[in-house]
């Protein structure tokens, strides 16, 4: 039985079908995983913003940082909280904030564990040098667009 190697694609120009792409993929890898535990991509984006900040936060931030980091609107982004307060995830020590439960840690902590895995297989041979100006390349875009989204808003309230 022979195995193949997966060769090094073509030098494409970087733009947005490509990134998306990329995303798309890895995505799909991820949300193999999150189908196991009955967990959805934005609830996993919002387990990781409670965990990266200690695990409590108040919740008109992990609102905001929803909404801005998946480009969703509030009304989804709350609806997401409510998702992981109903399944114990998090916690409601009081009104204005949210904690984890330790089912909540439990959850991300297997996601993270799994997250990581792909991506080692998914950037493995790739040099680091490589990834680091991918890095900046992508966080440079990503600032552009935001900026592109906050101009059109104003635009939009303007008019």
């Amino acid at each position: 039985m022979s195995t193949s190697v997966p060769s090094t694609p073509a030098a494409l120009p970087v733009n947005g079908q490509v990134i998306g792409l990329a995303h798309y993929a890895s995505r799909a890898a991820l949300e193999r995983v999150l189908a196991h535990s009955g967990t959805s991509f934005n609830q996993s984006v919002a387990l990781r913003a409670a965990s990266d900040s200690g695990g409590s936060v108040e919740r008109a931030w992990l609102v905001g940082r929803l909404t801005g980091a998946l480009k969703i609107e509030e009304s989804a982004a709350r609806a997401t909280v409510e998702e992981m307060t109903a399944r114990e995830l998090l916690a409601e020590p009081s009104a204005e904030r949210v904690s984890l439960t330790d089912a909540g840690h439990e959850l991300f902590d297997s996601i993270r564990t799994a997250g990581n895995a792909i991506a080692a297989r998914l950037y493995a041979g790739i040099p680091a040098e490589d990834l680091a100006t991918a890095g900046r390349v992508l966080a440079l875009v990503t600032e552009r667009a935001d900026a592109e989204s906050v101009a059109a808003q104003a635009a939009d309230r303007i008019r």
